[in-house]
């Protein structure tokens, strides 16, 4: 198991491209098993998670054809549902979360499909609820099979028709929506999550041939259709690896440039960093993080302390909260972190107090982050990554800190940042993979 051993203490100075964005690119690629015709996308991030649904399209029978770094070129023209079966699918589909969005796909084409248990990050239940209750809607039928752990999907024909989502899933949403392009009639999906990347998925559909109104909105109006075509898409810039280069540009007393950035899709994600009070500046597309010896917490009008709570678009992502709360450490000001979606990803922050820092977990979802206006540097530590964000959260935490650090299991992190070691080390950062 890999390693990284990070020498805090270093200011980084340059200018970063953020890779494409990870969710996007797993509801990308999972639709192009809709169409026969070729889908060539572009800006495909390197990362695990992404490398290894591309295995998967591959072992079910898609071509799949690397045209250049970040792009490929996709054909499911001859599918193997009988791949399905076999021990193999089970392992990679398994380990893969995002796998799950191949049912929708398969159903909406084929009529039937089969997933295990989709693994991914440790922070507590994920519902999968969503997906399902949506699928069985449009007219499909679920069996779960607890001695091998599989769901059976079956669906001689969708049928469109009116749901209310139970909750907003964005890979629910995701699923339900490419099931229902090709079913028969008019789907209409309220309390559709409405995230630029579930935007993305169906401003592509759209140009693959499907009808769906309301992109941007949390009702989506689809009306089926019964074959789709090929179409060439460009995946957004990751807004959490942007996001991430905020914080650590002031964390580290950094002067960083972050290119091509989509603003337009941030949401308020820029403008939470501003609350925290980091400063920063549009350039065109690019966001430009001057030098910060110090930065101050903004607080509520009346004078309390300030809340950063994780919400459903357009409200803040909670793959950004670890970032904050890390942040939040060496800012001049109090802050409370409220982590609504998931009840176990505040469990990092004990290596965060290890290291100095003064955070009091309130209970599983809040936590009260003291900053000591970097007057208290963090320290050095050996630590273990539980997740992708936390991880991140923690190289940051490493890089601003005296001393050396080392961060086990950083294959979490790899799952979702790109060659992060290099890109940073570029920059001026000491980080060693080990």
């Amino acid at each position: 198991m890999s390693a990284f051993e990070i020498t805090g203490g270093h200011k980084l100075k340059g200018e970063i491209v953020p890779q494409g964005a990870k969710n996007e690119a797993l509801q990308i690629l999972c639709a192009v098993l809709l169409t026969q015709e070729p889908v060539v996308v572009r800006n495909v991030p390197n990362i695990i998670d992404v490398n290894k649904l591309i295995e998967l399209l591959n072992d079910l029978g898609v071509m799949v054809t690397k045209i250049d770094g970040a792009t490929y070129k996709f054909e499911a023209k001859d599918i193997r549902l009988d791949f399905l079966e076999t021990e193999e699918f089970k392992k990679k589909a398994s380990a893969l979360r995002g796998s799950i969005m191949i049912i929708g796909p398969l159903l909406a084409r084929f009529g039937k499909a089969r997933m295990p248990k989709p693994g991914g990050d440790k922070i507590g239940r994920r519902r999968l609820d969503t997906h399902f209750l949506g699928l069985q809607k449009l007219g499909a039928q679920f069996n779960y099979d607890s001695g091998d752990s599989f769901y059976h999907i079956e669906a001689k024909q969708l049928q469109g028709c009116y749901m209310l989502l139970d909750e907003a899933s964005v890979t629910g949403t995701a699923n339900v929506v490419m099931a229902a392009v090709l079913a028969k009639g008019k789907t209409t999906l309220y309390n559709a999550a409405c995230e630029p990347y579930l935007q993305q998925l169906c401003s592509m559909l759209n140009r693959m041939g499907a009808k769906i109104e309301g992109i941007g909105s949390n009702l989506l109006h689809i009306e089926g259709v019964e074959s789709l075509g090929g179409t060439e898409h460009t995946i957004l810039p990751d807004m959490i690896e942007i996001g991430s280069f905020i914080g650590m540009a002031a964390m580290t007393e950094s002067e960083l440039t972050i290119k091509n950035c989509r603003i337009d899709m941030l949401g308020i994600i820029p403008s939470t960093f501003q609350r925290l009070g980091i400063q920063m500046e549009f350039r065109g597309d690019d966001i430009y993080i001057p030098s910060q010896s110090s930065y101050e917490i903004d607080t509520f009008i009346d004078g309390s302390i300030m809340t950063v709570a994780d919400q459903i678009w357009p409200g803040f992502t909670p793959d950004l909260l670890s970032i904050v709360l890390v942040v939040a450490t060496q800012a001049k000001g109090s802050v409370l972190i409220h982590q609504k979606m998931f009840e176990s990803r505040l469990f990092f922050v004990d290596k965060l107090i290890d290291m100095g820092a003064q955070i009091i977990l309130c209970d599983p979802h809040r936590a009260t982050v003291i900053g000591n206006n970097k007057q208290i540097p963090l320290r050095g530590i050996s630590m273990t990554s539980p997740d992708i964000r936390a991880g991140v959260a923690l190289l940051i935490a490493a890089m601003s800190a005296q001393g050396k650090s080392i961060i086990h299991n950083i294959e979490q992190i790899d799952r979702g940042y790109q060659f992060i070691d290099t890109r940073l080390n570029a920059l001026g950062a000491k980080i060693k993979r080990i």
